[in-house]
Formats: structure tokens, C-alpha cells, sequence
């Protein structure tokens, strides 16, 4: 009997995947931010960075909702859009946002990140994100850790775990077992991406990362990339190959 439901909710999750990869309907949309349910406990959210190089650009973030309680990862690209994002979760959901982390120490991980602060929610990095954000004169995250930290939200555990360098030195990944979702943030492209701004990069490491990112979490069924369409492994595996090229 458990491995028939095991087998049955996978099967419900690609279906998912499938219909997500087809239309989005987002479930809150306004011209700074966009919220869309993938599974039955995590949602993506969708906020808007201007930039030099690359123009407008969409930035994703995970929020991972369950009895009454929200963990945010990743805050959206500005100010507004966080306080936005914060009063859709507190106000329109009635849950309580237990705390919010950075995946990197990138503007799009923590731009709005002292809304979080000033409504006294606590906040998680990896101590090398947090170093990195205060050389870079960011928002700083008040919790750090090594290289593993679990987050609970109602009765879900979240596995946040560094694996290795790529996009950044810091860049890590949040599990949401209970979804099999893996919120990869910018380390993880989205399918026909290029790739992206490698100014903090570690290139030559990039593709092993990803490998021990598929072996820690083989049961992945949903990833969200730090930017653009969320999909399923495919996702691992374009990055994985990605970069394994340009290693060479």
C-alpha cells in the first residue's frame, strides 16, 4: 500500500509538471509580481529586475506554504514587489511567514529583503552568503550556516544544502520533499537559457555541482530555476551539459 501511493502521488506531480510546462495561471498577477501554484504545498514567485546587461528580467523565488505557516526563499528583486509578496502571504493567506532565505548573495536573492526584516521575520543564509553580501554593500541575512540547514513550515521540512560553486561560490539548493521540489535558484537554467551573467562564477566546477545536486535529490520531480520556466530533471540535465561545454 505505500508504494502504490508513493507511485500514485509521483505520477500526479509529473501530470503536473506536464500542465505546468503548457499555461500558467497565475494565482495573484500585478505589473511588479506574479504568484503561481505548482504543487500542493509550493508556489513560485515572479518579481522584476532592470539591468545593464540584460534588460528587464523576470526573477524567480519558491514560497513553501503548510498549516498556517510560509517559508520564502529567495525575496523578490525590489522593495515593492516584497511588500507585495508579504501582504498576499499575511493578509490574503492568513499564514504566518516564518522566515525567508537567500539562496545567493545576488540583488535577486535579497533585494527586498529589509521588508522582511522590518516586520521582525527572521532570515537564513549560508555564512558565505552572508560574507559575500556584506562586501557587496547588500541587505545582510541574520542566520547563517555551513552547509546544511533544515527549515520546517506546519508539518514541512525543507533541506537547504550547499553542494558546490557554479553561478556564485555561494549558491545552494532548497529541497521540499514532501513535493519533490527543488527550488535550484540561479545555479539551475531553464530549458534553451544561455548563460547568463558569469561574473561571480566558478565555470570549471559548474557541471560537477549539478551532478551532486541529481545525486543528493534523485526523486526530484519539479525544478525551478532562478529565472524563467519551471520544469522537471530536464532542467539538471540542460545546466549539467551547459557547462560541461564551456568547462572545456
Amino acid at each position: 500500500m505505500k508504494t502504490y501511493f508513493s507511485s500514485t502521488f509521483l505520477l500526479l506531480l509529473i501530470t503536473v509538471v506536464k500542465s505546468y510546462s503548457q499555461q500558467t495561471n497565475p494565482i495573484y498577477e500585478s505589473e511588479t509580481l506574479q504568484i503561481e501554484q505548482i504543487s500542493p504545498n509550493t508556489y513560485v514567485h515572479i518579481s522584476y529586475l532592470n539591468t545593464d546587461d540584460f534588460g528587464r528580467v523576470s526573477c524567480n523565488g519558491m514560497i513553501v506554504i503548510n498549516d498556517g505557516e510560509a517559508l520564502v526563499f529567495d525575496t523578490p528583486a525590489n522593495e515593492e514587489a516584497s511588500v507585495e509578496l508579504l501582504d498576499w502571504l499575511e493578509n490574503g493567506q492568513q499564514t504566518s511567514v516564518k522566515g525567508v532565505v537567500a539562496t545567493h548573495f545576488h540583488w535577486d536573492c535579497l533585494g527586498g529583503l529589509n521588508e522582511f526584516h522590518a516586520r521582525g521575520i527572521p532570515s537564513y543564509a549560508s555564512n558565505k552568503t552572508i560574507e559575500l553580501a556584506k562586501s557587496a554593500g547588500y541587505p545582510i541575512p541574520k542566520n547563517g550556516f555551513k552547509k546544511k540547514m533544515k527549515l520546517n513550515t506546519g508539518n514541512i521540512e525543507v533541506v537547504n544544502q550547499f553542494l558546490g560553486e557554479g553561478h556564485t561560490k555561494d549558491n545552494f539548493v532548497a529541497f521540499v520533499s514532501s513535493d519533490h521540489v527543488l527550488f535550484g535558484g540561479c545555479m539551475i537554467k531553464e530549458l534553451g537559457a544561455g548563460n547568463g551573467y558569469l561574473g561571480d562564477a566558478n565555470v570549471p566546477a559548474w557541471s560537477a555541482t549539478v551532478r551532486k545536486v541529481k545525486a543528493a535529490y534523485p526523486d526530484v520531480q519539479i525544478v525551478i530555476p532562478g529565472h524563467g520556466k519551471v520544469g522537471g530533471p530536464e532542467l539538471l540535465d540542460y545546466t549539467e551539459e551547459m557547462f560541461e561545454k564551456e568547462g572545456k
